[in-house]
């Protein structure tokens, strides 16, 4: 049986391996030149620096990818564990280090903030840890449940008393602001919430479960993220699959309201007896992927449900100043300013509170004697249309306030022997078609922001989605999981033909084993 994967993001790639493992002859096609979608390197005098998402999280997902697939991850990728989660820096000069260790953290928000404030920590994540434990299996690592009554269904009785204690009804700026009584924690934990490009103001107090799945682990992967996209590209080729880069797709097929294939746009068709849509789902509902498949998807997301896009920034330069750990926020003065310019007004923030990957520093924060490799994240808003992108002079008083804020709190860039590589909403628009530069699909604000996501399968039989915009939402480890699910939504679905004689399953599919579901 022959499948077309639309694109090789981390969602297209985990398809293509375990469809590929389990007999299929699987075709990717990527429109670009290598592996990874939004897990992409940008070139910066003379080094390439990742610049796409830089925290690696569940790493058991792809433990268990691999091994579903006969193969170990740490065979092809070095993967080391990070003691510092990250590091935050405030205006006010204090500095906060979370621990991967949990009495580490403990100890740590004792010395910046009090015995008050290490209790209140402790009570926040042990309720992290209550609604990650509860929902993981039966939210974020299954099929979308059709509804909020479906998923307490699932939860069964017990789990259907904790589901009603969760707060889904509350803002997680409320949460925050009622268990922390310092402003900094309170802003810090907001954050969060950019995870999911979403406005703590607006999004649900259920999502502090992201607080716990950092919290369980933080990885760095040798050189860089877009070398766990390259181990996962070479598992699926050593399993049959193949990979037509340079080939974009026109077109999706359709023959009797069925997909059949795709169209390139060199002229080239493959025929195919089902396509996996590996991009934003947008992509098929405002017809970039042809007329016929609008109808694959309900009506596109409006602009104002749009999640965060942000100004991307990749930096070789001399560092100086305070010890910056592999992964470090710096915030402003008024750090939660920034969400109501961005989702209120529809603006750039005018002073950014601003995260830094330094891609070459490990746990003892130390740098290179020259020039190193930064990647700076601004939040930003998506565009409201894509004809209008800010303005050019927006856009670099933004990117200048961005460094002022790093200036103001000791940290200073030479770029003498080095350079910088921006991307703005509208670059990113252009490489993510139908996103507006959306970079975690839908915003996840109320409680049932969540159920408004895609699942895997399409309105159009034969055609399955998968990536961040399709559940179970944004991040590399959840775009993973989509790829897992929509294989697992194609075999079932085999099965039930196979069963009236129309089509045959191919034998040994690799879906999942039951780690997949694990929260490490």
């Amino acid at each position: 049986m022959n499948v077309v994967v639309i694109g090789a993001g981390i969602g297209g790639l985990t398809a293509a391996a375990r469809l590929a493992a389990g007999g299929f002859d699987v075709t990717v096609c990527e429109r670009g030149r290598r592996p990874g979608g939004k897990m992409r390197r940008v070139a910066v005098a003379g080094d390439e620096i990742d610049a796409g998402p830089t925290v690696f999280t569940k790493r058991a997902v792809f433990d268990a990818l691999f091994s579903d697939c006969g193969e170990r991850l740490d065979d092809h990728v070095t993967i080391t564990r990070s003691d510092v989660i990250a590091r935050h820096v405030f205006a006010d000069g204090a500095r906060l280090d979370l621990h991967a260790d949990r009495a580490h953290s403990v100890e740590a928000v004792k010395a910046f903030s009090g015995a008050r404030s290490a209790r209140e920590f402790s009570a926040f994540m042990a309720r992290a840890d209550g609604v990650l434990d509860l929902l993981d299996p039966i939210f974020m690592s299954a099929q979308k449940p059709r509804s909020p009554i479906a998923l307490t269904m699932r939860a069964g009785f017990g789990g259907a008393m904790r589901i009603a204690r969760l707060g889904a009804t509350k803002s997680f700026w409320q949460a925050v602001r009622d268990e922390f009584s310092d402003p900094r924690l309170q802003c810090l934990f907001a954050r969060y919430m950019t995870y999911v490009g979403s406005s703590p103001f607006e999004a649900p107090a259920t999502l502090r479960l992201i607080a716990a799945v950092e919290a369980r682990g933080v990885w760095r992967v040798a050189g860089g993220m877009s070398r766990l996209a390259e181990a996962v590209e070479g598992l699926a080729r050593r399993r049959g699959a193949i990979f037509r880069y340079e080939a974009a797709v026109d077109r999706i097929l359709v023959d009797q309201d069925r997909a059949a294939g795709v169209l390139l746009s060199s002229g080239e068709t493959i025929a195919a007896d089902l396509v996996l849509a590996n991009c934003d789902a947008d992509a098929l509902a405002l017809g970039h992927l042809g007329n016929e498949a609008r109808a694959a998807c309900e009506a596109p997301t409006a602009p104002r449900d749009r999640s965060l896009s942000a100004l991307g920034i990749a930096v070789k330069a001399r560092v100086s100043g305070p010890p910056l750990a592999h992964h470090t926020v710096f915030f402003a003065p008024d750090p939660m300013r920034e969400f109501t310019e961005i989702f209120k007004e529809r603006r750039l923030p005018s002073d950014p509170n601003v995260y830094v990957c330094a891609e070459d520093r490990g746990d003892d924060a130390r740098g290179p004697c020259g020039p190193e490799r930064l990647f700076l994240i601004v939040n930003a808003p998506a565009l409201s249309d894509e004809t209008q992108p800010f303005e050019q002079t927006e856009v670099e008083r933004c990117t200048n306030a961005a460094f002022s804020r790093l200036a103001a709190s000791g940290l200073t860039l030479d770029f003498k022997g080095g350079g910088i590589s921006l991307s703005t909403p509208s670059e990113y628009s252009a490489l993510y078609p139908g996103t507006g530069g959306a970079l975690y699909g839908r915003v996840s604000h109320g409680s049932t922001a969540s159920f408004r996501r895609p699942d895997a399968r399409s309105r159009i039989p034969g055609l399955y989605l998968c990536g961040g915009s399709a559940h179970p939402g944004a991040g590399v480890p959840m775009a993973s999981l989509s790829g897992t699910l929509a294989v697992e939504a194609i075999v079932k679905d085999l099965a039930s033909t196979r069963r009236s004689g129309r089509a045959a399953m191919p034998g040994g599919i690799a879906t999942r084993s039951r780690t997949t579901a694990s929260s490490d």
